[in-house]
């Protein structure tokens, strides 16, 4: 994270009138405001939205279709099974149709495929497979909206195929019974953005007619499946979510209450931050194993004793996982230039795992702002996992090398390909000039949504009402404030010196925060530097003392050419982020230490470089724009940049300046 550009935002927080009358604090109000959310009434529909968030699941294209042949199949008692994948979006969906299928009194088969061995989706080994065991009706979900030809291979079969699925969709839809899919050009379904386990909930609740009693049952499961594909959380998907999170408050599946006690969580204080970070993972960890069944069987057990031993078994194929991934990600980091890459990521390796290559990708993306593509080659073949950030629509990029591929799928943010090891350069070098020709404008950034200019904005009263905004995910993170130019009182590494608990001086106030798997030296800094800090404000509980604590993401000695550059273009807006005003003794100082040749640089970083030593370069550029608003020095175009000191006739009032009537005010 520290890589990437910081973008702070210097401009004043807004604190929008109305949400302060209707008993929002400050902080709150301000990251509201940011979101897009002024009013009272708004406030009270992004916060607390209800069941009247929910839509009909039968404006999706073709759920009438799926809803009547489930419907058929529970009054005729076909044998039926459900096609699911082995993430967690599809182990949660399918136990969910499972379980309902099954109270309906139907003989039920799950199958979820493996990973190394049978890949993503359908497969027609699966199909006849199931076909002997008597089933005449398969319903996929989180998969199939690709399966042309394994469609086609199911008819042949006399089986029934309905697919729900919520990936991107092919040129062409596979022929089934319904292929129910909010991704689908023709579908009128508000909610584009359902989860896997979205869309096969939403398929009960038509069988149902009754969306609350449906959620009743497997909130639970949505909730997971949802925050683990990393689905916007807002509108219908919030409300999912946190119905979820209610209901495994109380857990009554004896496999959640079992990873609960395995992972010494506390379901009364389940946030979807645990999902995301203990519960998920271990439940993907079985999946990426080559045993998505143990995941199932946990969520669709109603013995404690069985899930139990379930829980414990996942938890000791995550510790595994991990190792897997560490030695994966060392193998990937020797195989990067020294200089660091300049495009795309492509890595490929006999051996490693395939199940795990997917996370090593991920850390690629996020240590060095590219797209990574991390293939595991056996045989003559190769699977690939592949990540992007920002705006580069990875789903896009692989369709336009697609001729260098096997197969792929997925989203604009994450895809998985098939490709013939001796392809792999050739589609490593289109990638690049695909990405050339369609490079993000904006390269990633470190973004967030305040600076924090006084410590009032941080008591345990602000911190707690960010509470509300809860559950965090996509499209409603867990806010990132700024601090810049701070000083930094001490640091000290904790936990075998792998992390660093630091301390900041905020005007007369102290900070304490928090940052892991970081020490001082790494970030080049040190007690008594200006530093810059982006943050999550939480509650820190210890030893029954309550305190707020800044749990840190990044960190850095103080840069403040982007600020400086603001106040010599004149944007007033931003001048309370400098956080001074200078006196008297401020402009004798720098105005005798002017030249002929001041400036010469003609650009902010030029100008910031001739700020006299011990002064902070924000003063610095105040008193150059009130010299410049004052007359006392010229310079072609706007601004200070290239200027010289001028000759005028009498005193010049500095005080009567734009520059610091403005700070004066503040």
């Amino acid at each position: 994270m520290n890589r990437k550009k910081w973008k702070i935002p210097y401009a004043r927080p807004e604190y929008p009138e109305e949400l302060r009358q209707a008993g929002y604090g400050p902080l709150l109000s301000a990251v509201l405001a940011l979101r897009g959310v002024r009013s009272a009434g708004e406030a009270q529909a992004m916060l607390h939205g209800g069941p009247e968030t929910l839509h009909d699941p039968l404006l999706m294209a073709d759920m009438g279709k799926a809803r009547d042949r489930l419907l058929e199949a529970i009054r005729t008692g076909e044998t039926v099974a459900v096609f699911g994948d082995y993430d967690v979006d599809g182990i949660t969906a399918t136990c969910l149709l499972t379980e309902y299928l099954r109270s309906k009194g139907l003989r039920c088969h799950p199958y979820i495929p493996d990973r190394s061995g049978e890949g993503y989706g359908l497969n027609k080994g699966a199909l006849k497979s199931l076909r002997e065991k008597g089933v005449s009706l398969v319903v996929t979900v989180d998969c199939g909206i690709t399966a042309v030809e394994e469609a086609l291979y199911a008819r042949e079969l006399g089986l029934d195929l309905v697919i729900t699925d919520h990936h991107e969709c092919g040129k062409a839809l596979p022929e089934a019974v319904a292929v129910v899919d909010c991704c689908r050009e023709d579908d009128r379904y508000p909610n584009k953005d359902l989860a896997g386990v979205g869309v096969a909930l939403k398929l009960v609740c038509a069988c149902e007619g009754d969306q609350l009693a449906v959620l009743d049952k497997f909130a639970d499961l949505a909730a997971i499946g949802t925050v683990a594909d990393v689905m916007p959380l807002v509108d219908e998907n919030r409300y999912l979510v946190r119905r979820g999170l209610e209901m495994m408050s109380r857990p009554t599946r004896p496999g959640l209450a079992a990873m609960f006690r395995e992972t010494s969580v506390n379901p009364e204080k389940l946030t979807a931050s645990t999902l995301s970070f203990s519960l998920a993972p271990r439940l993907n960890a079985a999946g990426r194993l080559g045993s998505p069944d143990i995941a199932a069987r946990l969520l669709l057990s109603r013995d404690e004793t069985e899930a139990g031993e379930l829980a414990a078994r996942l938890c000791a194929l995550n510790r595994q996982r991990q190792e897997i991934e560490l030695d994966i990600w060392r193998q990937a980091q020797a195989l990067i230039p020294e200089q660091g890459p300049e495009g795309p990521i492509v890595l490929a390796s006999e051996g490693w795992h395939q199940g795990v290559i997917g996370i090593a990708a991920s850390r690629l993306t996020e240590q060095y702002s590219l797209p990574a593509v991390m293939i595991c080659l056996s045989e003559g073949l190769g699977k690939g996992s592949c990540r992007s950030c920002g705006e580069f629509n990875l789903y896009e990029a692989l369709s336009a090398c697609a001729e260098h591929l096997l197969g792929f799928g997925g989203h604009a943010l994450a895809a998985g390909l098939s490709i013939r090891a001796d392809k792999v350069e050739d589609f490593s070098r289109a990638l690049a000039a695909y990405y050339k020709e369609n490079k993000p404008k904006e390269p990633p950034c470190l973004s967030g949504d305040l600076l924090v200019g006084d410590a009032s904005l941080l008591t345990l009263e602000e911190v707690r009402s960010l509470d509300l905004l809860e559950p965090y995910g996509s499209a409603n993170p867990r806010p990132v404030l700024f601090l810049s130019g701070v000083e930094l009182d001490a640091a000290t590494a904790v936990g075998n010196g792998r992390h660093l608990r630091l301390r900041v001086r905020l005007g007369r106030d102290c900070l304490e925060g928090i940052f892991f798997s970081h020490t001082a030296s790494e970030l080049g800094i040190r007690p008594g530097d200006r530093i810059d800090l982006a943050f999550t404000p939480q509650v820190n509980e210890f030893r029954g003392r309550e305190s707020v604590q800044l749990l840190v993401s990044a960190a850095r000695p103080h840069d403040g050419t982007a600020l400086c550059r603001q106040i010599l273009a004149g944007d007033e807006s931003v001048l309370w982020a400098a956080g001074c005003c200078p006196e008297r003794a401020d402009f004798v100082r720098i105005w005798r230490g002017l030249d002929q040749d001041f400036a010469v640089a003609g650009d902010a970083e030029g100008v910031i470089a001739q700020c006299p030593p011990g002064m902070d370069p924000e003063r610095f550029c105040i008193c150059l724009l009130a010299f410049w608003q004052a007359g006392l020095l010229q310079g072609p175009g706007e601004g200070v940049y290239g200027a010289k000191p001028a000759v005028i006739e009498g005193k010049a009032d500095l005080e009567a300046t734009p520059v610091m009537r403005s700070l004066r005010a503040l």
